[in-house]
């Protein structure tokens, strides 16, 4: 019996019904994330069609999930829609016109990237009048020797790499877990950063809202304020997430109790999640939401790590159905709750905590992203040293897949970036030579885009064997450099970072930018944010 399908194609204006009519939707962006981030619809999560094959079941587990494909004009579109529906989906669209369309039909397009999460923060401050301090109040406190703490809500490898000088490590859903054993005297004053501004807000309001009884502020523009106040950072610190105690942890189960009763945080046992999981008419994502030593020494079968206080910075990277089921879940229901709380006043109408026992997270290490497809490629493979001879005698074309910023830290010599969807264009450029080999970081997209191209061109295409990962196993070396990287680095966001020549400037307009989300979600009228009083 053939299936119906949707029509393969939705007007600007049915797409925006489909966004405002609370089933469960699947709004793909299949640009590069470099090009999504100049101008895409608030709501659209970036796949990017170079790599959805990769990322797709992940983020779409369910095959019948009405899915609307758009891009800048519907070109890649046309191309994903073949990609998906040979992979099993069966209700998939193409926004008419893409972006284009929607903006000539007068509606908003976002910049940036994470928006909806970031755009919740300024929420969250304007209706909640989340209290701040700026940088020069903080240097000063700090240097009079004020009883504070500084708490940087992201996650540890951020913190790492730059932070404030007497900043303690203690990520998003870690602030309410931790916090009573860091600032145990109800006088010390608790401020709370990040890069910017998201995550210091939402962490700051989560203490508030858990009634700490401790002064509760927000480092005003985070780290980026403390820069452009002058101030050193702290570069290259190994910090580590404090220890809690059972004192801490019993304040901070009382805590995430007084949390889960005003934002109505529900709890499940297995056997509901159970009854989750058969619902095939309905998305479940069942979320892990510990640090990540934790998840890898056990988890629930099935779960994915999404570390609480990055879901909830960037639910459209863990999440990919708008207004699907979520179970959140750790090992004593506080991190779960508190993350829970935020994704309910985000508008996640099913939102779920899952009391389960230790002996049930039986499963242990890292969860691979399923990508079926992997399993029936059957491209030519080389190894590494088979690849070496073929570049010593100058017979190989090597196109390197991998993310053009890690391309330019690490690549095979001699290798060229490409971007897969691009491939084709590049073909024609390239020198005649009898092997065509695709390599990446661990081979996967390399394998796809082999696949793709076997018969496209008069040379013999392979991909490496394990890519770049293998070939630095096999005893062979990586080079740093730009050299090779040709194409525009539309596969990367650039951070305010990025730029060192034009730090302050970068800066100022970022933090510019995510205060103007406020009243830019207003006209836009897709968000269902939720306020509790």
């Amino acid at each position: 019996m053939t299936q119906t399908l949707v029509p393969t194609r939705v007007s600007a204006e049915t797409l925006r019904d489909q966004l405002n009519d609370g089933a469960e939707l699947a709004l793909i962006d299949l640009r590069e994330v470099g090009a999504f981030s100049a101008a895409h619809l608030l709501f659209a999560v970036c796949i990017p069609l170079s790599r959805i094959e990769l990322e797709v079941a992940t983020l779409i587990p369910r095959l019948d999930t009405r899915v609307v494909l758009t891009d800048e004009d519907g070109q890649l579109a046309e191309r994903g829609a073949g990609v998906l529906t040979e992979l099993g989906y069966t209700q998939v669209a193409q926004l008419d016109g893409g972006v284009h369309g929607w903006a000539a039909a007068g509606f908003e397009l976002f910049s940036g990237v994470n928006v909806p999460s970031k755009a919740f923060g300024e929420f969250v401050e304007h209706r909640y009048h989340t209290p701040d301090i700026d940088a020069d109040t903080l240097h000063a406190r700090i240097a009079a020797g004020e009883n504070l703490v500084v708490l940087d809500s992201r996650p540890l490898a951020e913190f790492d790499a730059m932070s404030l000088p007497d900043g303690i490590c203690t990520p998003g859903a870690e602030l309410v877990y931790r916090v009573h054993d860091i600032a145990p005297d109800p006088e010390t004053t608790v401020v709370v950063n990040c890069a910017g501004r998201t995550r210091s807000i939402i962490g700051a309001q989560s203490l508030i809202n858990a009634g700490v009884p401790n002064p509760v502020v927000a480092l005003r523009n985070g780290t980026m304020g403390w820069h452009l106040s002058g101030y050193d950072l702290r570069y290259g610190a190994t910090g580590e997430v404090p220890e809690t105690t059972p004192g801490g942890l019993q304040s901070a189960q009382a805590a995430a109790a007084r949390v889960a009763e005003r934002f109505g945080v529900n709890t499940i046992d297995p056997a509901e999640l159970d009854v989750w999981r058969k619902d095939r008419s309905r998305t479940l994502f069942l979320l892990d939401v510990r640090t990540q030593p934790e998840f890898l020494a056990g988890h629930l079968p099935g779960a994915r790590h999404a570390p609480g206080g990055q879901l909830v910075q960037a639910t459209d990277e863990y999440i990919g159905v708008r207004n699907a089921r979520i179970a959140l879940t750790d090992n004593d229901g506080i991190r779960a709750t508190m993350t829970a709380s935020w994704l309910i006043q985000l508008g996640w109408p099913e939102v779920a905590v899952v009391k389960a026992t230790a002996s049930a997270r039986s499963e242990r290490g890292p969860r691979p992203r399923p990508a079926p497809i992997l399993d029936e490629l059957k491209p030519e493979l080389v190894s590494a040293p088979t690849l070496d001879r073929l570049r010593q005698e100058g017979r190989v074309n090597l196109l390197d897949l991998s993310r053009s910023d890690r391309f330019i830290k690490a690549h095979i010599p001699g290798a060229e970036h490409a971007i897969r969807s691009r491939i084709g264009q590049r073909l024609p450029e390239l020198p005649n030579r009898p092997w065509l080999v695709f390599t990446c970081e661990t081979g996967d997209l390399a394998r796809l885009a082999a696949n793709d191209y076997t018969t496209a061109t008069d040379a013999r295409v392979a991909a490496l064997m394990g890519g770049n990962a293998a070939w630095l196993e096999s005893g062979y070396s990586l080079v740093a450099s730009e050299h090779g990287a040709r194409e525009p680095a539309e596969d990367i966001w650039a951070s305010p970072y990025a730029d060192s020549s034009r730090l302050r400037e970068a800066m100022n307009a970022y933090l510019d930018w995510e205060i103007a989300l406020v009243e830019q979600i207003e006209r836009d009228g897709t968000a269902t944010f939720v306020a509790f009083d």
